[in-house]
């Protein structure tokens, strides 16, 4: 039985990978650099933003170096007119709490970010006092120390862990963790290659919890 379920965020609480990355592609294409869905999915899921920055100028986008500030604007605007949340999230959670297991979020994004989108679809209560962000404790993932915090703070000898990147996956396997992949639109291939037990909705994950 686990003692905790460390959750990421986006692409696992909500369904915010898509739209954050579209407008990634429609801000980096004033810049020159076009690029479709997939690649950039391929390139920035599971990273920060510095990193974002750092590939698309690699790839020929003259971005300034207040490109972050302008494009967290854009995605913020973009999600606060709706972001949804990913079908049986709330009913997981809730089975979670019958069971007295403790649950946290641990993610490369920003706290600013997390309240949008969990704040509109009711989840940010249930998440805003135990939240652990790669911007505040200045560990991004694949480090494995944000998911090890988030386990000490919580005193957890056998927590699991939920992603849907790479960079998540490798962050917990080489924090010794289980890891729960959650692929959604994919075989899941690549995260399983990387360690991680795939799944494909959150209505499978109780039981592959043993709830």
């Amino acid at each position: 039985m686990h003692d905790l379920v460390i959750f990421d965020c986006d692409g696992v609480l909500v369904d915010s990978e898509t739209m954050s990355n579209q407008c990634i592609i429609d801000n980096l294409a004033r810049y020159g650099l076009e690029l479709g869905l997939e690649d950039a999915i391929g390139f920035f899921v599971g990273g920060t933003m510095t990193g974002v920055m750092q590939k698309a100028r690699e790839l020929g986008a003259g971005l300034s170096d207040d490109w972050i500030d302008e494009i967290y604007g854009e995605i913020y605007a973009r999600l606060r007119a709706g972001c949804p949340v990913i079908e049986g999230v709330p009913g997981l959670l809730d089975k979670l709490d019958a069971h007295g297991t403790p649950f946290c979020v641990a993610s490369n994004g920003h706290e600013a970010k997390m309240e949008i989108t969990l704040g509109q679809n009711g989840l940010w209560p249930r998440f805003n006092d135990r939240m652990f962000s790669a911007h505040v404790h200045g560990i991004a993932k694949p480090d494995p120390g944000l998911f090890q915090l988030a386990a000490r703070h919580f005193g957890a000898e056998t927590p699991v862990v939920i992603e849907d990147s790479p960079s998540g996956v490798t962050a917990a396997i080489r924090a010794g963790m289980r890891c729960l992949a959650y692929a959604a639109h994919s075989d899941g291939t690549e995260l399983r290659d990387l360690g991680a037990e795939v799944f494909h909705h959150m209505n499978d994950v109780p039981e592959l919890l043993a709830l």
